[in-house]
């Protein structure tokens, strides 16, 4: 691929040095480079960067474009809606999402019932705005980091930037660490593999995967669905024979509304966790899509895994809380151990471990987009950083997961669950105020853009505004959250247990302090 009709070869680096070259002129077979002659550090790093990485990835035909916006000569994706809508589809259909289920009756003591309505109400929630975010894509070709440039102000963006790579590494060092767990507990009577061997078959798959870029990333979530769709049925069929489910009782009161809010708070942030990332995936869709398709396709592609999974985790929960087995195999090896019970014991020549194996490796496609984000991250923060391609940053994402992910799963598992759970909420900070840019000031009107000013300073908004409802809103997230470290004076305020609204209030609080100063930004700076 390539934004312009003058296309070097990686040999030719020393001639292309000595040549005033305009930005976006395309190096090789799939990357367009900004040069810097004015450097000699800077070209050194290019030469560098040229003959060893880029020339490596060019071999195997692998995606080198960084966060530079793609032109639209190079948006050739002929099956971009479906390719959109699989992404999440897979991404959703895994192990986390069915855990995160089972946390309504374990964790928090509700009903079927209710936990169903709390994932269909709070799912809806946090995934609409993946699918409105991922129109952006499809119309400037800036991915998601970037594109918040113009949402919540340059500086604010680079700061989200930084916020996003952490979360990426933490979500793919809890998806790693969960299902090296459950890998562990197969043929625990015999030979079974360890704990860091799990980490390190998780993270090399996804490896395999993220190095090769966005067409391997779609083909790869296009498929990987099916297997762990057909995982869950069983799980659906043996849990109907084990006759341990039960709907439960309804209840009402404060305790139990503390208890739905602090699960709706569970689900919204898993459901919403790809925001962040959403742009990404349909930058390379042509710019004429019809935007109506894409976001129905991408509202089904999300909402039907995420209610179908976390639906059945709830009810694998339920019977966990009726049977004392089942419910020490959850408190001992949390949704692992209870899916082991679900599935393994009486099962036909071992196919219930089997099934085990299936449903842990799914995990790689929750994984994927973690470790392909990160790069373009990275690149975002810091112009530096986007001079090292992106090969580079995803196979470091990795590395960092897998460091991370080995020492976790014996040590302090639990500190990372706390942990991913504050990640969380700042989601519902950058959405409030991203729309609020969008819709307000910027009249949801995509003309009110100019994709050239994506990397100019002088251009783009400061982000005063947006830093502002950044630090407000975490304020109302402390006061908000209801965790087992931190309780905030106002969510304690409900039952017994409290009930966590911080995403509501750092939404809240963020959205009116925005509102309140951009006009200022605007009136002041011009931008």
């Amino acid at each position: 691929m390539s934004s312009t009709n003058d296309t070097y070869g990686i040999d030719d680096i020393e001639a292309l040095k000595h040549r005033n070259l305009p930005d976006n002129k395309s190096i090789g077979n799939a990357t367009e480079l900004y040069l810097d002659t004015s450097s000699k550090e800077s070209q050194e790093l290019i030469e560098t960067k040229l003959n060893f990485l880029n020339k490596f990835a060019a071999r195997f035909n692998t995606e080198t474009k960084g966060v530079e916006p793609v032109a639209d000569e190079e948006r050739n994706e002929n099956d971009g809606i479906l390719n959109a809508a699989s992404m999440w589809f897979s991404a959703n259909m895994v192990l986390s999402a069915y855990a995160m289920g089972g946390l309504g009756p374990m964790v928090y003591g509700l009903n079927f019932g209710t936990s169903c309505l709390v994932i269909l109400f709070f799912s809806i929630l946090g995934l609409l705005p993946v699918a409105y975010f991922s129109l952006f894509g499809v119309q400037f070709g800036l991915r998601q980091m970037v594109l918040s440039r113009f949402l919540i102000g340059n500086v604010t963006a680079r700061i989200f930037a930084l916020i996003n790579v952490v979360a990426c590494v933490g979500w793919g060092v809890l998806n790693t660490v969960t299902s090296s767990q459950l890998l562990n507990m197969v043929n625990n009577e015999g030979d079974n593999l360890p704990l860091w061997g799990g980490c390190l078959i998780i993270i090399g798959a996804t490896v395999i995967v993220t190095f090769f870029g966005y067409s391997v990333i779609h083909t790869y979530e296009k498929y990987s669905w099916i297997p762990n769709f057909a995982v869950f049925l069983v799980i659906i069929a043996r849990l109907h024979t084990s006759g341990k489910f039960t709907a439960g009782e309804w209840t009402t009161g404060q305790t139990t509304a503390g208890d739905v809010l602090s699960f709706g708070s569970c689900i919204f942030g898993f459901a919403a966790g790809w925001t962040t990332y959403a742009s990404d995936y349909t930058v390379y869709m042509p710019k004429n899509t019809n935007k109506y398709k894409i976001f129905f396709s991408l509202v089904g592609g999300l909402s039907f895994p995420l209610f179908f999974c976390m639906m059945i985790g709830a009810a694998v929960g339920r019977a966990g809380v009726n049977d004392a087995a089942w419910s020490d195999a959850y408190n001992s090896n949390g949704m692992g151990g209870l899916t082991y019970q679900v599935l393994v014991p009486n099962s036909l020549h071992g196919f219930g471990q089997f099934c085990c194996v299936l449903l842990a490796m799914s995990i790689v496609a929750n994984n994927v987009p973690n470790m392909y984000t990160i790069a373009l991250s990275v690149q975002a923060m810091w112009e530096p950083l986007a001079n090292i391609p992106r090969v580079f940053w995803t196979l470091a994402g990795n590395a960092a997961a897998l460091a991370i992910a080995i020492p976790c799963v014996y040590y302090f598992n639990t500190f990372m669950n706390y942990f991913m759970d504050s990640i969380g909420y700042y989601l519902a900070i950058y959405i409030s105020m991203s729309l609020a840019e969008h819709l307000i000031f910027r009249k949801n009107d995509f003309r009110n853009y100019n994709v050239e000013d994506w990397n100019n300073w002088d251009k783009l908004p400061i982000g005063i505004a947006g830093t502002a409802g950044l630090i407000v809103g975490a304020f109302g997230v402390a006061l908000g959250m209801d965790q087992t470290y931190w309780v905030g004076e106002i969510s304690r305020l409900i039952g017994d247990y409290g009930g966590d609204i911080g995403f509501e209030l750092g939404a809240g609080w963020a959205f009116i302090i925005y509102v309140a100063i951009r006009p200022l930004e605007l009136k002041y700076f011009g931008r």
